[in-house]
C-alpha cells in the first residue's frame, strides 16, 4: 500500500515514521521516501488503514488522504445505506465512508492509491449499482432522473383530453347562448 505523508523536513522524520509503521502488527516491511513524501508498506493480511493513519499522526505527521464520490443507485431504505457503508470500509485503504440515501451519493475518503474500480466493485458485490462522479457533477435526484411509468402516463393524458374533448366544447358554449 501507497500513500503520502505530510510535514517530514529530514532523515530522522523519515525513520521516526518508518519505526511508527513497523511497529504496526501486520505490517512486514515499511519504507519511506522524503523527496515523494510517501511511504510504501509491505502488509502481512490486512491491516485497517486507520491504524497506519493512527501510527503515522502518532510519529507526529499527518496522512495525505483523498475523497471519492459514487453515485449509489438501487438503495430503498436506511438498511441499504448501511450495508452499502460496510462494503466500502471492507475495502483496504478506505479511512471512512459516508452514504446519503436522499441524494444517492457515497462519499469515501482513501488513503493513497485506491482504483475506484475496487470501490465500484465492492458497491456492486452488496448488491448495487455505482459509478464514479466527477468533480462538480451532481448525481441524477429523483426528481431529474426520468420515471420509468412517465411515459406510459403522458400517452393516457392526452388520450383523455382527445376523448373528453369532444364533451367539454359543447358544455363550454352553453353559457354565451
Amino acid at each position: 500500500m501507497r500513500f503520502g505523508i505530510v510535514g517530514m523536513t529530514c532523515a530522522s522524520c523519515v525513520t521516526r515514521v518508518e519505526r511508527s509503521l513497523k511497529a504496526v502488527p501486520g505490517v512486514a516491511h515499511a519504507s519511506v521516501n522524503l523527496a515523494t513524501e510517501a511511504a510504501e508498506v509491505v502488509l502481512e493480511g490486512t491491516v485497517p488503514a486507520p491504524t497506519l493513519v493512527a501510527a503515522v499522526e502518532k510519529a507526529g505527521y499527518a496522512v495525505a488522504t483523498s475523497t471519492v464520490e459514487l453515485a449509489i443507485e438501487g438503495m430503498t431504505c436506511a438498511s441499504c445505506v448501511a450495508r452499502v457503508e460496510r462494503a466500502l470500509k471492507k475495502v483496504p485503504g478506505v479511512l471512512q465512508a459516508s452514504v446519503n440515501l436522499a441524494t444517492e451519493r457515497a462519499r469515501v475518503q482513501v488513503l493513497g492509491e485506491v482504483p475506484t474500480s475496487r470501490l465500484v466493485a465492492a458497491v456492486a458485490d452488496a448488491g448495487y449499482g455505482a459509478r464514479p462522479l466527477a468533480t462538480g457533477t451532481a448525481a441524477p435526484t429523483p426528481e431529474t432522473r426520468p420515471h420509468p411509468l412517465a411515459a406510459k402516463e403522458t400517452r393516457h393524458l392526452i388520450l383523455a383530453i382527445a376523448l373528453s374533448l369532444p364533451l367539454v366544447l359543447p358544455m363550454l358554449a352553453l353559457p354565451f347562448g
